[in-house]
């Protein structure tokens, strides 16, 4: 079953208010690449950030709608 890209990024986007997101298929539809921005990163390790990342979309995980997900992560550029 394909993942729901816009309903990932809102997950995310709810979890981390004022974030940008994308969240992108790599394959298959449950291979999947999230690439945040958002204002909570600030002080938080890369792995800290992940973890964020990861929590928003944990149901999804446990379902099995997303098999891999991969993260990165950065802060919001300065404007």
């Amino acid at each position: 079953m394909a993942a729901d890209l816009a309903e990932l990024q809102s997950m995310i986007e709810d979890a981390l208010p004022g974030a940008s997101v994308e969240v992108l298929d790599e394959g298959g539809g449950d291979h999947l690449r999230a690439v945040v921005a958002a204002p909570q990163f600030d002080g938080l390790t890369t792995i800290d950030q992940h973890r964020l990342v990861r929590a928003a979309v944990q149901t999804r995980m446990d379902d099995g709608t997303i098999h891999a997900l991969s993260i990165t992560t950065s802060l919001p550029a300065a404007g």
